[in-house]
């Protein structure tokens, strides 16, 4: 019988029983590191979520960012071109108000300017340069002028006033006007007064004759003026052929203006045929302005849903807030979908004086930027519900931007009440120190007195 080395087998015993032993302490240990790896690995996804969440909230916030840039370079791009037409508008303006004072080398100095711009006003300055330049006794230099017009443009509705210019100017002596000529003038306009009152028949048929001919600017408008006041069947239909067209721009203007203000529903109709049958948006701005001094919001409403020009639009939404169109306005701004157009309408709510739609829109309007032209316009309405309103808002918003909006329109009005209030509460540093700049630009006693506290701190 072979007996075993007893030292060999208690050995193998007692490696059985620590590998027993050791073998849960490696699962736990085990189950440790899994445990801690899968951990890791979580916060690690965890870290990834919000580093490509973050990354998807920049490329939103670089993509609204590009896009703000493309608006204001839009933006950039249509006020130069505003700028453009407001400085053609103001040298024609210029021009003849100077015609108009008898500052006939200042107006010649002007339509030449306009001219040279070549602008879309440019046949109708050179009309007036060449009107000037005879004036003054410039025979020979107008008539190069009025042949440039006439050959430069020979579709413009000057060729007509052009041609009767052109008669009367080599019918004349190339002497200037003499001031004597001015009151003969005026004395006409009395004498003509006279017959429209004892003969209006025969004072329209010498009326039209004026309105043909190549008078004084201010001749033409006195004559048309005399024209819609007269209130006459057949002075309408004179006024109505040149608001047609029959005649230059300007007259059109007039004529379109003063059937606005002395027309009743016929008138109406026929600025309304005018309105559709023009391709001339200066034309259509007056018939606009017109629709406004008839109180017509109908035509307006019209105007500002279906106009396709976006300025003419913004004429008819103005014109709208001018004749308190406020429940029209409303219809639109539920309607429309540019945040441009929709500020145009909140700036009409102002010119209605309807706080109420401006509050509802402060409070309940999701784009920010609206919101902050609705509190602008309340800012402009100087009354206690809107200094109510505008409280409420502070006290409730959230948003940095919306709540300095509030501050100035709080200096719009200026309420040294309400910005004194925040500049004692207010928390945010740079909201407070928004307060107090406004405060220190209002020089009224109870901001003067806030400010003295704050100096004697």
């Amino acid at each position: 019988m072979t007996i075993g080395n007893p030292f060999r087998e208690t050995n193998i015993v007692w490696i059985a029983i620590v590998a027993l032993l050791l073998a849960p302490a490696g699962a736990r240990a085990n189950r440790l590191v899994a445990s801690n790896l899968r951990a890791a690995n979580s916060l690690q996804d965890s870290q990834e979520a919000q580093d490509k969440e973050q990354e998807k909230r920049d490329r939103e916030q670089e993509a609204r960012d590009r896009e703000e840039e493309k608006r204001d370079r839009e933006q950039e791009a249509r006020d130069r071109a505003q700028e453009k037409v407001e400085r053609l508008q103001e040298l024609y303006d210029d021009g003849r108000e100077a015609l108009d004072e008898d500052r006939y080398d200042q107006a010649e100095a002007k339509f030449k300017l306009l001219a040279d711009m070549s602008g879309p006003q440019t046949d109708a300055a050179l009309y007036w340069k060449a009107y000037a330049e005879n004036r003054l006794g410039k025979r020979d230099t107008a008539l190069v002028t009025i042949a440039d017009l006439k050959r430069r443009f020979p579709q413009s509705r000057w060729q007509k006033d052009a041609s009767a210019l052109e008669i009367e100017v080599r019918q004349s002596t190339g002497q200037p006007v003499k001031p004597a000529d001015q009151s003969d003038e005026e004395l006409k306009m009395l004498a003509l007064q006279g017959i429209m009152n004892g003969d209006p028949q025969k004072g329209i048929s010498i009326l039209e004759n004026i309105l043909n001919g190549s008078g004084t600017p201010k001749l033409k408008s006195r004559a048309l003026f005399m024209a819609a006041q007269s209130g006459r069947p057949e002075a309408r239909e004179i006024l109505g052929k040149i608001a047609r067209g029959q005649s230059n721009p300007e007259l059109q203007r007039k004529a379109v203006e003063y059937l606005g203000l002395f027309g009743g529903a016929e008138a109406r109709k026929t600025l309304a045929d005018v309105y559709a049958s023009s391709g001339d948006a200066s034309v259509k701005h007056a018939i606009l302005r017109s629709y406004m001094i008839g109180g017509d919001h109908e035509r307006l409403f019209a105007a500002a849903k279906s106009e396709k020009d976006e300025s003419l639009r913004r004429e008819a939404i103005r014109q709208l807030g001018l004749v308190h169109g406020s429940s029209e306005l409303e219809q639109l701004y539920q309607a429309e979908t540019s945040p441009d157009l929709r500020r145009e309408i909140l700036q009409a709510f102002f010119l209605a004086g309807d706080s109420g739609r401006l509050v509802q829109a402060a409070q309940g309007e999701k784009d920010a930027e609206l919101r902050r032209a609705a509190i602008r316009n309340l800012g402009l309405i100087h009354s206690d519900d809107s200094g109510k309103a505008l409280q409420e808002i502070y006290g409730k918003e959230t948003d940095h931007d919306v709540k300095a909006e509030v501050l100035n329109a709080y200096f719009l009005q200026g309420n040294a009440k309400a910005l004194v209030a925040v500049a004692r509460s207010e928390k945010d540093v740079e909201l407070k120190k928004t307060a107090v700049s406004k405060l220190s630009l209002m020089h009224s006693k109870e901001g003067t007195d806030y400010l003295m506290e704050l100096l004697q701190k």
